[in-house]
């Protein structure tokens, strides 16, 4: 077993894109890297085999906050870890559960201690706090964990953000404390990346790249972007995070986003990116092609006879007609949410394959300005 190790192989010449390899003891994750979220165990509507084939993921995103709702810590540790319950050999990242508590603003009390919140479930209540969150994904069982973060809103003014920021950072230590004192589980290596917060204040973002990357952790992730403010904020403050975050491991951004934000980020050095996007949007019939975005519920598509995306490496994709997934939404069948979420995620695994392809061939700049508007238009 062996700490996560990054390996960069190629940035390009002209930006801060980086191409390079994620080594985990569940195998190597080329970046940049796009992760399909599993929240409870489950990538909605998608088989792990499809996952595997269809899509070609590499690594999927499981939610410490549902799954510590349900199926509980109890079964995961009975059935051998999540990899084992899911019947998953790649690699996974945990969310700390932080986001989702954010969520909650209604249900949750934040004290220095952790937070106080009410299930969705069955309203009981429960405490999150650093040192149960690490417990509870060490349980889980992820090859990547993640910190217990504070999450302000936006916006939030500069005094609220630096004691939330100040609490997170305080949060961090405890996380590192409590892992370093509980062993890996299921017989593979377990790692933690710190996250960055600060909101949309340049000196908070600042002093929380420097604490994060004095912790020498073998990532680190940028969170509190995409949370409701502009996105050319997500793209100033990613860029900072990127600046000065350590170039030799791994720059997770948290919850980003469309393909066109994603290959922004990935210009300002960011690595590896989940969003609930493809699926979610796929289930309210609106697809992400390599040709341009389709609300597939119009009547335009109703004889359209071609694939539905001819133009990435997926079988689905290339088997079933716009016209017959169409159909499939038309008769509410559960199919069409399996085959518009296949072909989304499908597309965006094949798009940050591109992007890493052309990072190595040292054109990734001029191929993102050739693409960007090709992938934007509605057709």
């Amino acid at each position: 077993m062996a700490r996560l190790r990054y390996e960069l192989l190629q940035t390009d010449p002209s930006g801060s894109a980086r191409a390079g390899l994620i080594h985990t003891d569940h195998g190597s994750i080329p970046t940049p890297i796009f992760m399909p979220v599993g929240t409870a165990g489950s990538v909605k509507a998608v088989s792990g085999r499809q996952l595997t084939e269809d899509v070609a993921a590499r690594i999927i995103l499981g939610n410490t906050y549902h799954l510590y709702l349900r199926p509980g810590t109890g079964v995961l540790e009975a059935a051998g870890g999540l990899h084992h319950f899911i019947g998953w050999d790649r690699p996974i990242l945990t969310d700390s559960g932080g986001y989702q508590v954010f969520s909650l603003a209604a249900n949750r009390r934040i004290t220095e201690e952790g937070v106080v919140f009410q299930s969705h479930i069955d309203g009981s209540r429960h405490l999150f706090t650093p040192e149960s969150v690490m417990d509870v994904q060490r349980a889980i069982g992820a090859d990547i964990v993640m910190a217990f973060d504070d999450c302000p809103p936006y916006p939030s003014d500069h005094a609220y953000t630096a004691r939330s920021m100040e609490l997170t950072h305080r949060w961090l230590d405890r996380c590192l404390k409590r892992f370093a004192e509980t062993p890996d589980r299921y017989g593979h290596t377990q790692n933690l990346f710190p996250i960055v917060q600060g909101g949309t204040h340049a000196d908070l973002r600042r002093a929380s790249c420097a604490f994060v990357a004095s912790k020498d952790a073998p990532g680190n992730a940028i969170g509190g972007l995409s949370v409701g403010e502009p996105t050319e904020m997500i793209y100033e403050y990613t860029g900072l995070c990127c600046s000065l975050l350590p170039s030799d491991r791994p720059r997770y951004l948290m919850g980003v986003g469309t393909p066109w934000d994603i290959l922004e980020c990935i210009d300002l050095g960011v690595d590896m990116f989940d969003c609930v996007m493809p699926t979610r949007n796929g289930r309210n019939a609106m697809l992400f092609t390599s040709k341009g975005v389709i609300n597939i519920d119009n009547k335009k598509w109703e004889h359209d006879f071609s694939p539905i995306d001819a133009g990435i490496p997926c079988e689905t994709s290339q088997t079933y007609t716009k016209a017959y997934l169409r159909h499939l939404f038309k008769a509410k069948e559960y199919l069409a949410y399996t085959l518009a979420s296949i072909q989304n995620l499908a597309f965006y695994l094949w798009l940050v394959g591109e992007a890493r392809n052309h990072i190595l061939a040292g054109d990734f700049s001029s191929w993102k300005k050739d693409i960007l508007p090709q992938i934007r238009q509605r057709l």
